[in-house]
């Protein structure tokens, strides 16, 4: 027996543990929220990896395209009128983006306009690239035509640098205004112009956006440009931009409204017809015995009320039909209880 016994392997007691509930200690749970304080720099793993995650899965807004689609041609159009010279003014993509990433990625120097939209009681954000603030500046101040601008590096864009970009990204929030008057009439109002990305934090660093880019080309100078709106600033009209096409119908299909209509037609409800009413004391109803007569105003030969849930329908008399209790009706319940 104690040879037999020899050769059974008994589980370690840490190995039984295993097999039962698992439990965390500290360093569990620091490795689950990858809480490293010795390698800070390795990279994200766990429940961390999960939040601060770069990829952005987000729905798509097929009408917000066809928006910035006729933004671009509006917006062209005001540019020339502004400047005089020839202007390009192309879509280049439509991203989303969370906003912390967004403002990492502003190549600085540049001009950060903030906007307001108070019908949605929210704010949007413009960035404009030094490319486009010394190509909007040179245009505007008489320069030649087909020269790129001189670009002074190191120093902070003057006053009139700043009025004369925010008169461009006035154009541009009037054109985008106009853009989504299908949807929804807004107003757009340009707030503020910073140079610090810290300045015009108008969500949080995990908040996702939707970014569209845009290409300005002034012969042989230009820029670019980035609208951002926020998801959070979006949510009015989000169910409308949800649409593939303007004027789309949402949330209602004809046949789905036919179906409906069949169904409550052969749903089966119960009606009560009331023989008559009488209002009692509790003293006088505690006193009622067998063989007690009550009795009620309405006569044999008078119109009973037909009730269903306690909803009156109408008036019927009651009489007999194939050795079954029956009324008939004297009004359309269709047309409401007659009196």
């Amino acid at each position: 027996m104690s040879d037999d016994f020899d050769d059974i392997a008994l589980p370690e007691p840490h190995a039984a543990a295993q097999d039962g509930p698992e439990r965390f200690d500290q360093a569990g749970i620091d490795a689950l929220f990858d809480f490293d304080s010795v390698a800070p720099v390795s990279p994200k793993k766990g429940l961390r990896a999960v939040i601060e995650s770069d990829v952005v899965s987000h729905e798509r807004l097929p009408m917000l395209e066809v928006i910035y689609d006729r933004m671009v041609r509006t917006f062209a159009t005001s540019l020339r009128n502004m400047t005089s010279d020839s202007i390009e003014v192309t879509l280049e993509e439509i991203t989303s983006m969370r906003f912390g990433e967004f403002m990492n990625r502003v190549s600085l120097p540049a001009m950060i306009a903030v906007f307001s939209i108070p019908e949605w009681d929210n704010y949007g954000i413009i960035t404009v690239d030094s490319n486009l603030i010394y190509s909007v500046v040179d245009a505007l101040l008489g320069g030649r035509k087909g020269n790129a601008p001189l670009r002074v590096e190191g120093r902070a864009f003057t006053t009139i640098e700043t009025a004369l970009v925010a008169r461009m990204v006035r154009l541009a929030l009037n054109d985008l205004a106009v853009a989504f008057e299908p949807l929804s009439r807004i107003q757009m109002v340009l707030d503020r112009i910073e140079t610090s990305p810290r300045f015009a934090a108008i969500a949080g660093p995990s908040n996702v956006a939707a970014v569209a880019s845009f290409r300005v080309d002034m012969d042989a100078r230009g820029g670019t440009f980035n609208v951002l709106l926020p998801y959070a600033t979006l949510e009015p009209v989000r169910e409308k931009l949800l649409q593939r096409f303007m004027g789309e119908k949402t949330g209602r299909l004809n046949i789905w409204e036919s179906h409906m209509v069949n169904e409550i037609r052969r749903t089966e409800v119960t009606l009560d017809v009331v023989l008559g009413e009488r209002l009692m004391s509790l003293e006088s109803l505690m006193k009622l015995a067998v063989g007690d007569a009550i009795r009620f105003e309405d006569g044999p030969d008078e119109p009973l009320e037909v009730r269903c849930a306690g909803v009156p329908l109408g008036r019927a008399f009651i009489g007999q039909r194939s050795g079954n209790v029956a009324v008939s009706m004297t009004n359309d319940i269709a047309k409401g209880h007659a009196q």
